[in-house]
């Protein structure tokens, strides 16, 4: 009898050594499955912080509309809200070419270059006096707005890199505006047409280095 109580307590030992077995080995599958998931989501979280923000697709902060009530050069507008708020506007994706600048007193403060003052006129043709609806992208560093301005289904924006009186800039363009922004400026460099067809055309981002204004 004693031998039989033996050999039923070594077997049930036996079951239960086999369960804590497979309770450990399912605990270890779930340990190393939950640090897989963790693993891939920190990867996930560092190829996102290491992609630039200007790589990942652009939306706009705000949508706001107003009356262009000044035209400071090729890229820079002041809009006046239907509320009198008065914005400075850099225009998003494009560099004209500078204007001269000057102090209070009238003297030349930064020189300007040949397109420069046809950049502004092209611009002020578009969009002084008119209403606009403007598209909030960033703010730059001078604290502007930097923004797509729209007149109905005309994109201002594009057009002044169409009709070649400014340059895109492919390093502040993002998706889904690169591409276009970048086809147009091909086709008016093709075409020769405004800063292209300049016998010596220089970048304003070169020019303002150059004069050390940047």
């Amino acid at each position: 009898m004693a031998n039989n109580d033996l050999t039923g307590l070594s077997r049930c030992l036996v079951r239960v050594k086999r369960r804590k077995r497979s309770a450990a080995i399912a605990y270890s599958w779930a340990v190393y499955a939950a640090l897989a998931v963790a693993v891939i989501a920190v990867i996930a979280l560092i190829a996102y912080l290491l992609v630039p923000a200007r790589a990942q697709a652009a939306a706009p902060i705000r949508t706001v509309s107003g009356t262009v009530e000044y035209v400071a050069d090729g890229d820079t507008i002041h809009v006046v809200t239907p509320e009198q708020t008065k914005l400075k506007v850099r225009l998003y994706g494009l560099d004209a070419q500078e204007t001269a600048k000057f102090n209070t007193s009238g003297q030349m403060s930064k020189p300007g270059q040949p397109y420069g003052e046809t950049a502004k006129a092209a611009l002020q043709e578009k969009v002084q006096g008119k209403n606009v609806v403007l598209q909030i992208m960033d703010v730059d560093r001078y604290r502007r707005l930097v923004g797509i301005i729209w007149i109905d289904d005309r994109c201002v924006n594009l057009e002044m890199v169409r009709e070649g009186h400014a340059e895109a800039m492919p390093a502040y363009l993002r998706p889904p505006y690169r591409q276009v922004f970048m086809d147009n400026q091909r086709a008016a460099q093709s075409d020769r047409i405004g800063i292209w067809s300049l016998p010596h055309y220089e970048s304003p981002s070169v020019f303002r280095r150059r004069i050390g204004s940047e």
